[in-house]
């Protein structure tokens, strides 16, 4: 994307002190006229430019009849005018030296060639005058904090005074809107909105790194469809942590079609969806998965104290809703606080007799005649360092049962700030509850959620954030002698050679170019063995019938080679082995794979899981980044789908998951020291029982 735009320059934007508006309208429905009547609603102090060749004035402000006509050194500039007026008009700003353009117009690269090329120009002609192009396809930017609404959206701006924000960065300018109303309307404070559109010469990198310094903002909710700039992204992901800062991100496209795969495992499963959010979670940033999701962490984040322990208390009144809410935590993984009769003598005291204490709790629906118990028992909640969050989910019923039961759960506040998130969640969407009560709770910073689900799913993101200390634990790069000589797809035989330099653990097997070298080979290593077709142009062996296991004697070995040749030949004429590899037989073992990549924009990573020929039908891997601790990787191991059998199932031995993770380490380490390793494949690796380690069986390396 060009060189990175300075602080200075993102601020001559989304603060400016003069504006020029290019198209400007007095017609109801253009929009030059909406952005306009933002302006003027707003009450903008500073100078505005109309311009518009065919009018004197608009509403009462004389207009230029050019571009030309301007002063230089204008802050931004709105472009609401068709898309064949907009490359002339950024030449003409650039030369009286604008300093940022707001670009609304569609149909430039997302409307062919000749859009592209013009997005092109227009980005070549900002680049070098120093000029910020937001857009263009964009909705433009809604600065809160100042009271400037350069959009064509009729936009409320609220002031966030002294309230934690929230800043929004939307490639969608149309989701950016939503997002903006819904948070609104639940009365969350926004500090800035920018939407990129095509992001011809500024990206979501650029207005991301601008807020990590903005004072106003807290958390920002992103809404991103691609990364043009993905290593900046990561930088400048840590950069906002480091400021005690979060972000929240809903990203389109886990179910779109992948970019063309490489032929091994790997290139196969770890796709660009998958690679960008094992990247993108490492480097702190908390995802949803729908748009309501992103509003619901956004508002936890902002109006609730920070989650210190990810343990749930649920307060409810129904045994079904107890059952429901036992199924929905197992599902998220969401840890609920373990609470009895027993160890918990606060809540039990708070409860009637005929009430055990458990979590969820049920209270039934004796709090309707004894309100008190919704105070006594969040009262003994919050003081529960067990607890980390309470979720109270109420029947709200009519003005007259919320008129019950609110009251009662705010007295449990007394008039400290609250300790511990607290989030109301209706079970009754729709119900008539008076908009006081509502508003009450959120002033005390309770969030309100027509949904007890959402509640949860949200609660359940931010618990895996709490007690993450993201540490660089990356092994030293380790290079692989050889590597250099080699170019395209690099058969096992070699494969292994290279590999086993850094310590890859492999069977002992020996390299034969015909028959005779064959049987040799085998009568030195001792059978049994087994023999594998090689060739660059075979990445999968098994299925062109190039494997051959439990070879017994050197005539078994001669046939074998024969019927191999023969059948590799039928699979693909075109395929001329360079010989077979004889190795001799390993054990037998719960089979994993292990798969490295270094991708071109986010980098290398390395996949790992349950493996063997069905390994790209099961999908039950993790995509691992280069940085984690070998402790880091056998947590994420254990995350697996069928992580219990490794940890010993139905009696069988625990597995050595330690050497797993050491040698996923080591493939690391190679992927760090060689950027131009495209692809690694160690598919199965073999796992013994502890102590025992593993062993990769077939090897496959692309070199890009």
């Amino acid at each position: 994307m060009g060189e990175t735009l300075s602080a200075a320059m993102i601020t001559r934007l989304l603060r400016p002190r003069s504006i020029a508006v290019v198209g400007a309208s007095d017609k109801p429905g253009a929009l030059g006229a909406s952005l306009l009547g933002n302006l003027d609603r707003h009450g903008f102090s500073g100078p505005i430019y109309p311009i518009n060749p065919n009018r004197d004035t608009i509403g009462g402000r004389a207009c230029l009849s050019s571009i030309d006509d301007l002063p230089e050194g204008v802050d931004a500039a709105v472009l609401a005018i068709p898309r064949v007026a907009v490359l002339d008009a950024i030449r003409r700003l650039a030369e009286r030296k604008c300093g940022a353009a707001i670009v609304f117009s569609a149909g430039f690269a997302e409307g062919g060639e000749e859009g592209l090329i013009e997005q092109a120009e227009i980005a070549r002609i900002a680049s070098e005058s120093g000029m910020v192009l937001e857009g263009p396809n964009c909705l433009g930017m809604v600065n809160h904090v100042d009271s400037v609404p350069l959009t064509f959206v009729e936009t409320r701006c609220l002031a966030p005074a002294g309230r934690k924000a929230i800043g929004i960065v939307s490639q969608s300018g149309a989701m950016a809107a939503v997002l903006g109303t819904t948070l609104q309307a639940r009365d969350v404070a926004l500090s800035y909105s920018v939407s990129t559109g095509n992001e011809a010469a500024s990206t979501v990198e650029d207005y991301v790194d601008w807020l990590v310094d903005e004072p106003n903002t807290d958390v920002v909710a992103m809404i991103v469809e691609q990364f043009r700039d993905p290593r900046r992204f990561l930088e400048v992901a840590k950069k906002i942590r480091a400021a005690g800062k979060q972000i929240v991100l809903l990203h389109p496209g886990k179910s779109s079609a992948a970019r063309e795969s490489a032929a091994t495992h790997t290139g196969a499963m770890a796709g660009d969806y998958p690679l960008m959010r094992a990247k993108v979670r490492r480097a702190g940033v908390i995802f949803a998965e729908t748009i309501e999701e992103l509003g619901d962490i956004a508002e936890l984040l902002v109006r609730c104290p920070a989650l210190t322990r990810p343990d749930l208390a649920v307060l409810g009144e129904s045994g079904a809703f107890k059952a429901l809410t036992l199924d929905l935590a197992e599902e998220l993984g969401l840890p609920l606080a373990a609470l009895g009769d027993d160890d918990s003598p606060a809540l039990r005291a708070a409860l009637p007799p005929f009430v055990p204490v458990s979590n969820p709790l049920d209270i039934t629906a004796q709090g309707l005649s004894e309100p008190a118990i919704y105070t006594r028992a969040l009262s003994a909640l919050f003081d529960d360092p067990r607890v980390g969050a309470i979720i109270c989910g109420i029947i709200q019923g009519d003005p007259v049962t919320s008129g019950i039961k609110v009251p009662a759960i705010l007295a449990s506040l007394g008039g400290d700030e609250l300790a511990k998130p607290l989030v109301f969640a209706g079970l009754d969407e729709g119900a008539a509850i008076p908009p006081d009560f509502i508003a009450d709770l959120r002033a005390r910073g309770i969030p309100c959620f027509p949904s007890n689900e959402r509640a949860f799913r949200a609660l359940a993101r931010l618990g895996r954030q709490v007690g993450r200390i993201d540490v660089d634990n990356s092994p030293t790069p380790t290079a692989l002698p050889g590597f250099d000589a080699y170019q395209g797809v690099i058969p096992e035989y070699r494969a292994k050679s290279l590999l086993a330099q850094v310590g890859v653990p492999f069977p002992q097997g020996r390299f034969a170019a015909d028959a005779d070298a064959a049987v040799s080979a085998a009568e030195a290593l001792g059978f049994p063995v087994a023999m594998k077709a090689q060739a660059a142009a075979l990445s999968h062996k098994s299925d062109a019938g190039g494997v051959a296991l439990n070879l017994l004697d050197a005539a078994a070995v001669r046939a074998a080679w024969a019927r191999m040749h023969d059948a590799v030949a039928a699979y693909d004429a075109s395929v001329v082995l360079d010989g077979v590899l004889i190795e001799a037989m390993g054990l037998r073992g719960v089979e994993m794979i292990v798969g490295g990549r270094n991708d071109p924009e986010w980098g290398p990573v390395v996949l790992a899981g349950f493996g063997g020929v069905t390994a790209e039908i099961l999908h039950d891997v993790r995509l691992i980044t280069p940085d984690l601790s070998e402790a880091e990787i056998e947590s994420e191991l254990m995350q697996l789908k069928s992580a219990a059998l490794l940890s010993g199932y139905r009696g069988a031995p625990a597995l050595d998951v330690l050497a797993l993770a050491r040698l996923i380490r080591t493939v690391s380490a190679v992927l760090l020291a060689e950027p131009d390793l495209q692809e690694l494949d160690l598919n199965p690796v073999i796992i013994g029982p502890v102590g025992q380690g593993v062993t990769a069986l077939d090897a496959l390396i692309v070199r890009g």
